[in-house]
């Protein structure tokens, strides 16, 4: 009936099995109630129906000699039972729980999950069977609203934001078993000053970011998977004047800077739309930036550039809207650059080798990556001033690189140039001086 959590806590875990049985008799008794109903209202009746089949079911098991459920699993029946109608069944326990930052299903019974302090370990099944698994995502997606979001065979990969802030992605068909993955961000809203509580960064650096961000330089930021890019970004965001209109592109939404209406209350937050049923439709991330630009937005965010969206944002950066931030994956500093050229040239648009890196040497001022340090914490880890190019290549001076632990520490000196322009910026704080002079 229950099992126990690999870490030596012992949770209450109904069997699956069960949780279907019981879940498929209230759904019936839903159906037959026929009416669509508020959120609350719907909620209170689920509630009634599930404290009455309980009922039924003890007085099932009562009757043909078995032991009742204790008080404890019954409860938790309840709550998977909740769950299941009103959330995602046996993985809202685990997006509820706010030390878990990944949750990985690979199948309903392979279920992994790490922790804000980087342990993973194993938990109980979420799901009855495989096809119920896909059913929780395929509630996912319905619940997601905005557009339609298909998880079937012809579409076998789905991403989309859940409510509460997680990013969920998962695949079928072309898998073994269906498998889920979901991103728990710890912190969704986030500031620069958290990050430096965090040792994420140092007050040096988060003053440097600072300057940056208000002297309207174009930013990237790189990691690998996992790194922190979006955190950072947000948290950068924080340095965006109140008054500025944003407009943020995501394959899906996860920023969420249009849900802080303190900080950024000018703010359009656009997502690209996946094809209907019949193949038509869809609206790619190129596309949502070259709309974005006709908003009339004072900075573009792109959540992350990886394909032909790279052009348009670039050709934003380097127009008049300064100040513009992405992410993107790469594995230095360095490397970020190559990336964005290969995206460029990649793209419909087919530049050329020299003209890819004209146009980013013209868009990008800085790149900052991110990386995991040797005490398992997430942490800036270089910083590269970009330099203007004349084509042949992108030359750049990495003015902060990663240290034996990982962590960022001065290297090149910055331009003079720019040096005057981010105190210009910033003129009440010697940004640099804790961490050069």
């Amino acid at each position: 009936m229950t099992a126990p959590r690999s870490d030596g806590e012992s949770p209450l875990v109904v069997a699956p099995e069960l949780v279907a049985q019981l879940r498929a008799r209230v759904s019936d008794r839903l159906t037959a109630h026929g009416a669509d109903l508020p959120d609350g209202q719907r909620e209170a009746v689920i509630a009634g129906y599930i404290a009455q089949e309980l009922m039924a079911y003890a007085q099932e098991t009562i009757s043909s000699g078995r032991a009742p459920l204790t008080p404890q699993v019954e409860g938790a029946l309840a709550r998977a039972l909740r769950d299941g109608l009103t959330g995602l069944g046996g993985l809202q326990r685990l997006i509820d729980d706010p030390q878990i930052e990944d949750i990985f299903a690979n199948g309903c019974d392979n279920v992994w999950v790490r922790g804000t302090d980087g342990r993973t370990r194993r938990v109980p099944p979420v799901a009855a069977s495989d096809a119920d698994l896909i059913d929780l995502v395929r509630i996912a997606a319905a619940r997601s609203g905005l557009e339609e979001r298909r998880f079937d065979r012809g579409s076998p990969s789905l991403s989309l934001r859940l409510p509460g802030g997680q990013r969920l992605f998962a695949v079928m068909a072309v898998s073994k078993r269906p498998s889920v993955s979901i991103r728990r961000n710890v912190l969704h809203r986030v500031t620069l000053d958290d990050l430096v509580h965090r040792a994420e960064i140092t007050p040096g650096l988060r003053d440097l970011i600072t300057a940056m961000v208000r002297a309207r330089k174009n930013l990237v930021i790189c990691g690998g998977t996992g790194a922190g890019k979006t955190t950072l970004l947000r948290a950068a965001a924080g340095a965006i004047g109140v008054h500025e209109r944003i407009v943020t592109v995501e394959d899906a939404f996860e920023l969420g800077l249009d849900e802080d209406a303190t900080s950024h209350p000018n703010t359009a937050a656009l997502q690209q739309r996946e094809p209907n049923l019949e193949g038509v439709g869809g609206i790619d991330m190129a596309a949502m930036v070259r709309w974005g630009l006709r908003m009339r937005p004072d900075r573009v965010i792109v959540g992350e550039s990886r394909g032909a969206e790279a052009v348009p944002m670039l050709l934003a950066m380097s127009q008049g809207n300064d100040g513009s931030m992405c992410t993107v994956h790469a594995s230095s500093s360095k490397q970020a650059l190559t990336r964005l050229a290969m995206y460029v040239m990649q793209a419909p648009e087919r530049l050329a080798f020299d003209a890819a890196n004209v146009l980013i040497g013209q868009a990008v001022h800085f790149v900052l990556h991110l990386d995991v340090a040797t005490d398992g914490t997430r942490v800036l880890s270089s910083i590269r001033e970009v330099l203007e190019t004349d084509g042949e290549q992108i030359p750049s001076n990495e003015i902060y690189r990663p240290g034996p632990d990982r962590r960022a520490v001065p290297a090149a000196p910055m331009r003079a140039e720019t040096l005057d322009e981010l105190i210009a910026a910033v003129p009440n704080v010697v940004f640099l001086a804790q961490d050069r002079w």
